[in-house]
């Protein structure tokens, strides 16, 4: 796990699109609208997006986060669909609480994909509301940050 640097944003943009496109439920709107597969990676030069890498070195996954009011905004998660189901997406989110906790963010917030339910519940998020996005309506979850490791 490391901070994202500039050289990634390619690799890190193909990451986004294959795994958005990964979700069936996801896959008719986002090509209706293909400017949202393409990753801006704005959280690149604040220091905002961590990647994980699989034991060769290759960049399997991203977070990202940004300050919002006393807490953070949990941006973008994904893991490349080759990489799924192997730990990775919690271990980013694992180390963006251990930030959080040493910045003395008092919580992590995602507006989530439905799809991603079951996930985010695993991860510890829970419910605090819903928001429209440009798709439809959303769930809106909260990690709450602990002064500890996370978990």
């Amino acid at each position: 796990m490391r901070s994202a640097t500039p050289s990634d944003l390619d690799v890190l943009r193909e990451i986004y699109r294959r795994a958005s496109l990964s979700n069936e439920g996801d896959r008719a709107a986002l090509l209706g609208a293909p400017d949202a597969l393409v990753w801006a990676g704005d959280g690149i030069t604040d220091g905002g997006t961590l990647v994980v890498e699989d034991g060769a070195g290759q960049v399997v996954g991203f977070a990202t986060t940004v300050r919002i009011d006393e807490g953070l905004e949990l941006d973008d998660l994904f893991v490349d669909p080759a990489s799924m189901r192997q730990g990775l997406a919690t271990l980013l989110v694992d180390a963006l609480v251990v930030r959080a906790a040493a910045d003395g963010a008092p919580w992590i917030e995602v507006t989530a994909n439905p799809h991603a339910a079951d996930f985010y519940a695993s991860a510890e998020f829970t419910p605090v509301g819903t928001t429209e996005t440009r798709f439809g309506p959303a769930p809106r979850l909260r990690r709450e940050v602990r002064a500890s490791s996370p978990g």
